[in-house]
């Protein structure tokens, strides 16, 4: 910054607000850049006082009465009490801070002496600063005086009143009336507090009378609270049978017990609240009503005791005026009038300002004061009045102070003060009249970032006298900046309203003067604006689930560590504390919401910033809920069958109710059990509710909307209606015969609230239908009766109808129905027999006589058994079977049947009874058809180019076997397998296969059906794979040779005998140690024994060495083979050790194996 001094420096003068809330000017205060620059001399300044009045509170330990102030050269303190001058440092109980012009005032119990009103002064050399007046004030204790006070004694019917007379003391008062026992004293119409504290009594009732009517004052500010003696009260009442009886005293126009007379005047001062109060006594209790004259009474007015007193807060001018009470009853009235004046403390209408002017100009200090009474004004300079320290250039005109030719020795400390009876108000105006050069307290080469069309403000904040002239130029130009987008404001800021990416560059501020001129550079950024191009979404969310509200801004990159994304609810800041149990957090400028309540609901602002502009967007979160419980539900239009129930319906929490349930809970015969009764559309509020009788009711409603049922109401008052005859008749009557001469009736009984009262009965009446009959009745209590002796299957007509103690139920509707049914005497004739096909045959009869099946038909069962298979001559009676065919039909057809085999069936009818007779037996046979799933099918060995493989017969073979289908193909892990090969093996008695020339180390799928003259059953299939040359040499080695066996005997003899010797130990009881138990147990794998031959006997050669891929005899591993014995081995199959048939293959030996894998040919096994 570059500055070019002037001469002629002189004291500069300031000051500045009084601390507290007192009325003042605007002090002028040389700032402290200023200071740096120059040594100014400052005019002492209040800074800090007490308030206008200090209260020793007697629990303090010490009361400071404060004055600070500031100034060049320090300030020095003087103090005056009541107007005499007073120096605290003189006392040696009170403490004086050092450099400062507070005292504290000790609580050592002598306060009274320091009573009084103090006045602070502070000076340098330059003048006196003067602070507002502080009153310290010592309370003394507020009393009761003692006294003793005789009954009050108060005929019934007349008014009276109990005096508080409450002590003086710190404001506020408050009073309160109640009994020993601390317990208020009920205030209505006819009892209430005056404004005064006394107890007002309209007219005294015989409750009156009580030994403990106690005033109590309470003082808050000194913590207080005083009682009276307690007084005591006799009503007494009037003798009925004198001529002055008590109904003379029901009967007394009104008259006013406060104020006295027809008018009064009020007076307060403005701001203060206005109450005006009229208590009235007489028979009836009179009502007060309040007028003002000529008016309506002002909006905010209020009536508070019972309407007795008006009350107008913050009083202002137009408050003032004429007010009438009126109090009355049906026998007259009684008015009273208000004057009402508003007065004001004193107010400054113009208040006198610190001012800094250039020497030799004229200085106009203007003083104007309101207020009622007009307030009496003093002017005072350097708190001496004016009087006093007179100046030939000032002069003063009514509020006005003028100095001619101001000079810096005319530069002072004026004081202004205005009292009335209301009040005093005082103020400092510091008068500074010097030259200086411009100096400019903004810093040099300040940067300023804007954004593109948005507005910025560039500072060139300069203190000098006189006022300096302010120049802007942009880019060391000599040219001003100029245009419709600039203004330069009168504080030396240049203001862009509209930037543009041109406005970018640096920019001086020039500030010139008499006394010189100075400059300083700023440097102004345009940026890239912050902007929302994806706003939130308004959205609709369950209550307890989580919402997410996104938020995608743009904004300058070079904000990018000063961006902020900010959330707000209902414009307050949401506050992530990220802890487990936050239900906020925001991530990547999404606000997750958990758990979403009520309070969640509401509007949600994204707010963007950066330190130059802002964006914001606005959406709301709606959350959804079942709706609350209605409320205020109620009854009315009470009859005795119906009742009208009204309801208000509670919050929809923003989805539309759709309907309310009426639900009901009776006391009589399932208490405490809530049942629907009744729905109506949602926006019905109430329902007309058919009742039974005799039953206790309750009703509660609740709503339903797309969310769900919510809580139901509280439950109405139980409403009881009379007994009254049944409404209705039994329903789903059954008539059932379950013995030819008797007919079964039974009903769906009424519900226990169906009564309508007590002594429920049902009347069944009955007649036949195909003959002349007469109605025959009975009355029962249950809910079944049934009639005897009836013929078998004839119809009759029923009717059942209820009644109580109060009557008959409504005409019953009839009903028809049959007595009991018998079981059919006919068998169904001329049964024939149809072959469909080898399971299937038709079957058909005549049908049995209506006459001959004594009751309703059911249908015909058809039932047949297998004699024998046509391969055996032997017949057996096989399982029986049984199908029924419904209803009046003369066939049906039988299914299931096994083929090549002789059956036998019969038909039968049957009822509700039962089965009749069957028809004579119809003996037929079925055609042969294909066999079934062959059920073991397995290798039973494998080598290099061969697999052996063997199967079982079919246990149905449907037929006669005519042989086998072999089919097999090489399936190694390829996409494609190899060509399907077919083996046709004509010999039905045929059951192993040896296959020749096969790939070594290949998998082939084997597939195999047995067959008759219909055709080939069922395929079995599984795999296998051929071994490697190697492996198979060992073999057909080791598994030759008979040292091989007799070492396997061996090992397995020793292992036997030691089980045996540890069995025979154990029994005994025997003991051993872990080195006993090693050496008894060996580990197997040590030994060179594998699992298959420790605990496994086998005596065929064809089991391989441990590490073999595959086991020859069958064993082979589930990647081999996809089919196992398990899969089609019958429960009844057995089988050998090497796999062959017991009893079939027993005497065969499997070293035939080895000499059929070197033929040539395939041949069978």
């Amino acid at each position: 910054m570059t500055q070019q001094r002037g001469s002629g420096l002189v004291a500069l003068l300031t000051t500045v607000n009084c601390f507290f809330a007192f009325p003042s000017a605007a002090a002028m205060d040389i700032p402290l850049e200023v200071l740096t620059h120059a040594n100014i001399e400052q005019l002492p300044t209040i800074t800090a006082q007490s308030p206008g009045a200090v209260i020793a509170l007697p629990f303090e330990e010490s009361y400071a009465v404060t004055c600070e102030a500031k100034g060049n050269p320090e300030p020095e303190f003087r103090w005056t009490k009541n107007g005499r001058e007073f120096d605290p440092s003189l006392d040696p109980l009170l403490r004086k801070e050092e450099n400062s012009g507070t005292f504290v005032i000790p609580n050592n119990g002598n306060l009274t002496e320091y009573q009084g009103t103090y006045r602070c002064f502070a000076s340098n050399k330059l003048g006196t600063t003067v602070s507002q007046e502080i009153e310290f004030m010592v309370p003394k204790i507020p009393k009761f005086p003692k006294e003793v006070f005789d009954p009050v004694v108060v005929e019934e019917g007349q008014p009276f009143i109990l005096k508080c007379d409450p002590p003086k003391g710190i404001p506020p008062l408050q009073i309160y009336w109640m009994t020993i026992n601390l317990q208020h004293i009920e205030q209505d119409d006819r009892v209430s507090m005056g404004l005064n504290g006394d107890l007002y009594f309209s007219h005294a009732e015989e409750k009156d009378s009580r030994r403990d009517y106690c005033c109590f004052a309470a003082f808050p500010k000194i913590r207080t609270i005083v009682q009276k003696t307690a007084m005591s009260v006799v009503v007494s009442t009037r003798n009925s049978e004198s001529p002055d009886g008590a109904n003379s005293i029901l009967q007394r126009k009104p008259s006013l017990l406060t104020p006295p007379g027809v008018g009064s005047e009020a007076v307060l001062v403005k701001g203060e609240d206005l109450k005006l109060e009229c208590i009235a006594e007489g028979i009836p209790t009179p009502k007060v009503e309040w007028v003002k004259m000529g008016h309506r009474l002002p909006d905010k007015a209020r009536l508070e005791n019972h309407g007795k007193v008006l009350v107008i807060p913050r009083a202002e001018q137009d408050d003032g005026g004429k007010y009438m009470c009126k109090a009355k009853n049906p026998l007259g009235e009684v008015v009273h009038y208000f004057t009402v004046t508003i007065e004001e403390p004193p107010e400054f209408v113009v208040e006198p300002q610190s001012q800094l002017s250039m020497i030799g100009a004229d200085v106009v200090i203007k003083c104007s004061v309101g207020g009622s009474p007009q307030p009496v004004t003093t002017w005072r300079v350097n708190g001496v009045p004016l009087h006093e320290s007179p100046a030939d250039n000032r002069k003063i005109f009514d509020d006005t102070i003028i100095i001619q030719n101001g000079q810096t020795s005319d530069s002072a400390v004026y004081q202004c003060e205005a009292s009335n009876k209301h009040g005093k108000i005082m103020t400092n105006a510091n008068i500074m009249i010097m030259n200086l050069f411009p100096i400019i307290l903004t810093s040099d080469e300040e940067e300023y970032s804007a954004v593109e069309d948005q507005g910025v403000m560039m500072h060139c904040k300069v203190f000098s006298s006189p006022p300096s002239t302010i120049f802007w130029s942009k880019d060391d130009s000599f040219d001003l900046v100029t245009g419709s987008r600039f203004t330069a404001h009168d504080n030396g800021s240049l203001e862009i309203h509209t930037v543009e990416k041109g406005d970018t560059g640096q920019y001086t501020c020039l500030a010139k003067n008499l006394e010189g001129t100075s400059a300083i550079n700023a440097m102004l950024y345009v940026k890239d604006p912050t902007k929302i191009v994806a706003p939130p979404q308004d959205q609709w969310v369950l209550i307890g689930t989580d919402a997410q509200l996104s938020c995608r801004v743009e904004f300058d990159e070079s904000f990018r560590d000063d961006f902020e994304l900010l959330w707000e609810k209902d414009d307050e800041e949401i506050s992530t504390n990220n802890t487990e149990h936050s239900r906020y957090f925001i991530e990547d400028g999404v606000l997750h919401i958990a758990n979403v309540s009520h309070i969640d609901q509401g509007e949600y602002r994204c707010v963007a910033k950066t330190p130059v502009d802002r964006d914001a967007a606005s959406a709301q979160l709606i959350v959804l809920d079942v709706p609350d419980a209605p409320w205020s539900v109620a009854l009315s239009e009470r009859k005795n069958r119906s009742v009208k129930l009204r309801w208000n319906p509670g919050e929809d929490h923003n989805s539309s109710i759709t309907e309310f349930v009426i639900e009901f809970e009776e006391n009589k015969w399932q208490p405490g059990s809530w049942k629907e009764l009744q729905r109506v559309p949602g926006n019905h509020n109430s329902a007309v509710l058919d009742l039974h009788g005799h039953i206790g009711y309750r009703f509660r409603v609740y709503a339903v909307n797309a969310v769900g049922p919510g809580q139901p109401s509280e439950p109405t008052e139980r409403y009881l209606t009379p007994p009254a005859a049944p409404d209705k008749n039994p329903e789903n009557i059954k008539i059932e015969g379950h013995l030819p001469h008797e007919m079964d009736i039974n009903w769906e009984p009424l519900s226990p609230i169906e009564h309508n009262g007590p002594g429920l009965e049902y009347k069944v009446s009955y007649r036949r239908q195909d003959v002349e009959d007469e109605w025959k009745e009975h009355t029962v209590k249950r809910h079944s009766f049934v009639v005897r002796n009836t013929p078998t299957f004839v119809p009759y007509e029923i009717k059942i109808q209820t009644k109580n103690h109060q009557g008959w139920g409504p005409e019953p509707k009839m009903v028809t129905g049959y007595s009991g049914e018998d079981f059919p005497s006919a068998a169904p004739d001329d049964v024939a027999v149809e072959v469909m096909n080898s399971s299937v045959v038709k079957v058909t009869w005549k049908q049995v006589p209506k006459d001959k099946l004594h009751g309703h038909l059911g249908g015909y069962r058809v039932n047949w058994w297998r004699l024998r298979s046509l391969l055996h001559s032997k017949k057996s009676h096989g399982e029986k079977h049984m199908t029924a065919f419904p209803g009046s039909r003369s066939h049906g057809t039988v299914s299931g049947l096994v083929p090549f085999s002789e059956y036998s069936l019969i038909v039968m009818s049957f009822n509700g009874r039962g089965n009749g007779p069957g028809s004579h037996p119809v003996n037929f046979k079925t055609p042969e058809g294909v066999p079934e799933k062959i059920p073991v099918f397995r290798v039973t060995d494998v080598q290099r180019r061969s697999i052996s493989l063997a199967w079982t017969p079919p246990l149905e073979p449907n037929g006669i076997l005519t042989g086998y289908l072999l089919e097999y193909q090489l399936i190694n892990d390829t996409e494609e397998a190899g060509p399907l090969q077919t083996v046709d093996i004509s010999k039905p008695d045929t059951t192993k296969w040896l296959l020749r020339d096969l790939e070594p180390m290949s998998k082939y799928r084997f597939q195999l059906r047995s067959c008759t003259s219909m055709g080939c059953g069922t395929i079995v299939s599984l795999e296998s794979t051929t071994l490697e040359t190697s492996l198979a040499s060992v073999h057909s080695g080791i598994s030759s040779q008979g040292w091989f066996i007799g070492l396997m005997s061996a090992i397995a003899l020793l292992t036997l005998v030691v089980l045996v010797a540890c069995f025979v130990n154990r029994n005994k009881g025997g003991k051993y140690s872990v080195k006993e138990k090693e050496d008894l147990h060996p580990d197997v794998e040590s030994q060179g024994i594998n699992d298959d031959t420790f605990c496994e006997y086998s005596d065929n050669d064809e089991k391989p060495l441990k590490g073999s891929q595959h086991s020859l005899s069958g064993g082979l591993k589930a990647e081999d083979s996809g089919d196992s014995m398990v899969d089609y081995g019958d429960d009844d199959a057995q089988f050998n050790e090497d796999g062959s048939f017991i009893g079939e293959y027993a005497a065969k030996k499997e070293k035939r194996a080895s000499a059929e894998i070197k033929a040539t040919a395939q041949t069978p096994a």
